[in-house]
């Protein structure tokens, strides 16, 4: 029991972390190697929130703000201008990625840092004790992923987006804002990326170079997934699982490589389209 739970609950954070990814690989046809640096911006958000004594679930809310902001401010003056040339933007986003790291440890440190959690106790199922809160990062994953399932598929927004996906110059054609939709997006990509990492402070230690195994896994996962948000379901759930089972009975640094290992075999022999 105590093994499903790991695997379940470990799935949900690969979701958390690589959903916005996904979302902005799908809609803006770009890698953004900048997202570990937004999942570590929003982990430093919530230790300093930590540090003033601000209540955790506030400090979920100013890290995804925050998200937010940093993602437009990038959007605007980094990747607009050099949206039609897809390495470029590949680049770019893996330069951003060592400016932020490197502009948090000067101003932090590389000490590990740690944060309050929201929930520290621990709940009884059929006799095992397990965390609450990693349950509750579960049920948050899940309802990240309906919220998001819902809008894509119920509201003229998420229709705008589907368009987009399909083919952006007929949607443009059509006299669709384009370049908003490119702009709201990666801001909600940054946004999520940035909750990821405060929904995450309170099971690791923060440091500057957190975000680096976290974004290798999401990154393949999107890869394995392509854009669905059911396949990237799937896809944590069973190369997450793999990894926590590689790590449990047999080697840690190795079940580190699952996903990865797996990732690449299965884009290998995968039937082209």
């Amino acid at each position: 029991m105590t093994q499903f739970l790991d695997i379940v609950t470990f799935a949900g954070e690969l979701f958390i972390v690589a959903i916005g990814l996904l979302l902005v690989f799908g809609i803006l046809k770009i890698i953004n190697l900048a997202h570990g640096a937004f999942l570590v911006v929003g982990s430093y958000a919530t230790v300093v929130a930590t540090r003033l004594n601000w209540d955790p679930w506030l400090a979920l809310l100013v890290a995804l703000a925050v998200g937010i902001a940093l993602g437009a401010l990038v959007e605007r003056s980094v990747l607009r201008p050099i949206a039609a040339r897809p390495l470029d933007t590949i680049l770019a986003t893996w330069g951003l990625n060592i400016v932020i790291v490197q502009l948090i440890t000067l101003y932090f440190g590389r000490q590990m840092q740690f944060a309050k959690s929201a929930i520290t106790g621990a709940v009884t199922l059929g006799g095992l004790t397990y965390s609450e809160y990693r349950l509750i990062l579960l049920l948050i994953a899940v309802a990240v992923g309906a919220m998001v399932t819902v809008v894509m598929r119920t509201t003229q927004m998420g229709l705008i987006a589907r368009a987009v996906i399909m083919n952006e110059e007929l949607a443009q054609g059509l006299g669709i804002n384009t370049r908003l939709v490119r702009f709201v997006t990666f801001c909600l990509g940054a946004g999520l990326a940035s909750l990821a990492g405060a929904l995450l402070t309170p099971l690791v230690s923060v440091h500057p170079l957190m975000g680096v195994p976290w974004l290798i896994n999401a990154f393949m996962l999107v890869l394995v997934a392509g854009v669905s948000l059911g396949s990237l379901a799937v896809a944590t759930l069973l190369l997450g699982g793999a990894q926590v089972l590689v790590s449990s009975y047999g080697n840690p640094v190795l079940g580190g490589l699952t996903i990865v290992i797996l990732s690449v075999v299965i884009l290998r022999f995968r039937t082209p389209a």
